[in-house]
């Protein structure tokens, strides 16, 4: 069993921030676990776009507080995700979050990532394993 909050990664490798600045990432739990996916809460600031693409990933994503503008870029319609709405990136679309207010969501990812990743020209997340162990 694995009891842990947020809180607890604050400041460790576990809390990601992004090379561009838009977002900050607590991954709760990651491949290391070994349990299929990983688990993160992610703020995305106010006044801040961020065009992502997971070619290698299935995304969904709960808004937990704030509000953001979701464009699916492959059909071009737009969504407004406020608290309690949740998005799922089952076929891998690419998509541009315009944020409002501060967003905070709750993300779940598979496969899992490993910590390391960040978007990167596309928008996409390389997709890493972990090493095996010995």
């Amino acid at each position: 069993m694995i009891v842990r909050s947020f809180k607890d990664i604050e400041g460790t490798d576990r809390h990601v921030k992004s090379r561009s600045g838009t977002w900050e990432s607590k991954r709760i739990i990651l491949a290391r676990e070994k349990v299929g996916f990983s688990l993160h809460e992610t703020v995305l600031y106010a006044g801040t776009e961020t065009s992502m693409w997971y070619a290698h990933h299935v995304e969904a994503v709960v808004c937990i507080e704030g509000e953001a503008e979701l464009t699916d870029r492959e059909t071009g319609r737009t969504y407004t995700i406020t608290p309690g709405t949740v998005y799922l990136l089952d076929k891998h679309e690419r998509h541009t979050l315009r944020v409002k207010e501060d967003f905070r969501c709750i993300c779940v990812f598979n496969p899992p990532v490993t910590g390391r990743e960040d978007h990167d020209e596309n928008g996409v997340y390389p997709l890493l394993t972990e090493p095996e162990e010995v």
